[in-house]
């Protein structure tokens, strides 16, 4: 049980459900990207790896905390008296929750979007646009994290469970696949779909600004953030003013957030 819950087992687990969808989008894409589907997609695996080590790194950290919040009894959940099942459920529900509103302030705060418009200047969303992710960003949704980790008092295995659930819907989300409007519309009653999250990469700000849940939907609904429906045919994804090579490259990425367009 121990190794399920492990990193080595999450990243297995990312990279199998990535390679999946990669061949899912070569027989049923959303859109066709021909030629530029290898050359994007590159940063974006080297951005992986900083993401991977990143969150290493900060782990250390989360494990720390959650030990002394367990030492010491700190959190709603462990002064509720909640049972391990009551805790994964409201644990993972209170995890992403915080996420919906880390994401939420990576737009709404001038710190934040410096380093969340390295993930949305791609122009040709897919699958790897998942690991598209500056580590600055990485650092401030394990901030976020860490919050609801004190304040919940969550144990470990709870956030290992998140973390695993996260990951792969973050995958499926981005995922460049045409999904059937019917299935499509009963999926995203609880969670969140490729279609709902590509209005999300929208060039249109009032677009962008929507469908900042990661896991479960219902985030956006109550806080009034949802937009249900986008034109595919209409679609264009990526930022204004950031479609040139050199700020496609991996160095304009990792430079992005300290140089002023």
């Amino acid at each position: 049980m121990q190794f399920w819950l492990s990193e080595h087992a999450r990243l297995y687990a990312l990279i199998a459900l990535c390679t999946l969808l990669w061949t899912l989008e070569s027989v049923v894409p959303l859109y066709r990207y021909g030629k530029q589907r290898l050359p994007h997609a590159l940063p974006n695996v080297v951005l992986a790896l900083f993401l991977v080590l990143t969150n290493l790194a900060l782990s250390v950290g989360t494990a720390g905390l959650a030990a002394f919040a367990e030492r010491h009894g700190i959190g709603l959940f462990r002064l509720l008296g909640f049972s391990p099942l009551v805790t994964l459920v409201f644990g993972v529900a209170a995890l992403d929750f915080f996420g919906y509103w880390a994401h939420r302030m990576l737009h709404q705060s001038w710190l934040g979007w410096q380093f969340h418009r390295v993930h949305h200047s791609e122009a040709a969303v897919d699958v790897t646009t998942a690991f598209r992710q500056h580590p600055g960003e990485t650092v401030w949704r394990m901030l976020w994290q860490l919050g609801a980790v004190v304040l919940f008092g969550l144990p470990l295995w709870v956030v290992a469970v998140y973390l695993t659930l996260s990951g792969l819907n973050a995958q499926l989300e981005h995922a460049n696949i045409k999904l059937v409007d019917r299935l499509d519309g009963l999926l995203r009653l609880i969670v969140v779909t490729p279609n709902m999250h590509k209005a999300h990469h929208s060039r249109i700000q009032k677009e962008t600004d929507t469908n900042y849940s990661n896991i479960f939907s219902f985030w956006d609904r109550l806080c009034g953030t949802y937009t249900p429906r986008i034109d595919f045919g209409e679609l264009r994804y990526g930022l204004d003013g950031f479609d040139d090579p050199h700020r496609q490259s991996l160095r304009g990425l990792l430079t992005m957030p300290f140089v002023k367009f």
